[in-house]
């Protein structure tokens, strides 16, 4: 529309989809299905989208009673990896009439204040990772429908989980460096006390175990450059032999590290190779780049978001870990000879 012109209306959005305005309230308030033909429904989205068409949402929830808001709770944002969740958390909320408030609990990980005076009140459902969990509590999200990302489906708190297969994540990493001829792993694990870590900890030790003559040994660091730079520092001046692998919970462990190597006249891969987790953006801006495991932190929001309409509207949601996949760079190569 041009610039200046009125806000468009839903009768806007009817025209240039050639359809009634009951039609784009079914297709847009999601309950289309049914009762429009899906070309329809998806000829009333494309004109909406066009026409930068926004509903009413204030009026449209004072006729059904509901916010049409959904909490997502996550760590500090300290990486790009949860802006990218919450990105794609929106995309899918946005197209069935939803809004999401992204809520970065304050300390990163642990107990947050109430940013609604009655969350119940307030929200329609909760998103969380694992990581954030302890801010449930003090929001009382576990007690609307609720989806937890990075949790242990056994012991969640959720109604339904979403996670990555970071298990297979760390075995491609394992087998890479196995390949290269690595015997000697050292694992810089977040020093975080949360399920996701927990579980790279457990298939790292489970993969190294199926292969005779490895030996691995783990130092913690707070997810931070300077955490991970004194944890490594440490590790590589112990005693015993050096290991030639370094295998990182996340890609900021990862930096960390390199700083660590750099310091005490190593070079990355040829002394040292190095594995990062996220594939964040600082992956390639570190030199050499880092050989890592892409997780789709998109995908990971959009499926986090589709399983929260799905609890909320009674339906099962979708099941099966979201696959991962190594890339590798040039942060890795063969063991230095003893």
């Amino acid at each position: 529309m041009a610039r200046g012109s009125t806000r468009p209306t839903s009768r806007d959005v009817a025209q240039a989809a050639g359809v009634s305005q009951a039609a784009v309230s079914l297709v847009l308030g999601d309950k289309w299905r049914g009762r429009v033909s899906e070309p329809t429904a998806q000829r009333v989205r494309d004109a909406a989208r066009r026409l930068g068409y926004r509903p009413n949402l204030a009026a449209r929830n004072l006729r059904l009673g509901r916010t049409r808001t959904v909490l997502l709770v996550v760590p500090a944002l300290t990486t790009e990896f949860f802006a990218e969740v919450y990105t794609g958390a929106a995309r899918v909320a946005a197209q069935h009439g939803f809004g999401v408030v992204l809520y970065p609990s304050p300390e990163g990980v642990g107990p947050a204040r109430d940013p609604f005076a009655s969350a119940q009140a307030a929200l329609d459902g909760v998103i969380a990772s694992s990581m954030a969990a302890d801010a449930l509590t003090a929001i009382r999200g576990d007690q609307l429908p609720l989806v937890m990302l990075d949790s242990d489906p056994e012991g969640s708190l959720g109604a339904a989980t979403v996670n990555l297969d970071i298990t297979d994540g760390i075995c491609q990493v394992a087998e890479h460096l196995l390949a290269l001829g690595h015997r000697r792993f050292l694992h810089l694990a977040a020093d975080v006390p949360s399920w996701t870590f927990e579980i790279r900890a457990r298939a790292l030790a489970a993969r190294l175990a199926d292969t005779p003559g490895t030996t691995l040994r783990t130092a913690r660091a707070p997810i931070s450059v300077d955490g991970a730079l004194a944890a490594t520092e440490t590790a590589l001046a112990a005693p015993g032999p050096r290991p030639t692998a370094l295998v990182c919970d996340d890609d900021k462990l990862a930096v960390g590290a390199y700083k660590a190597a750099r310091r005490a006249g190593l070079r990355v891969p040829d002394d040292l190779s190095v594995t990062g987790l996220d594939d964040l953006g600082l992956a390639t801006a570190i030199d050499p780049e880092l050989t890592t495991v892409r997780l789709d932190a998109e995908l990971f929001g959009e499926r986090g978001m589709r399983a929260l309409l799905a609890v909320m509207e009674g339906r099962t949601p979708e099941e099966g870990d979201i696959p991962v996949h190594l890339v590798v760079r040039g942060s890795t190569a063969p063991p230095p000879h003893d």
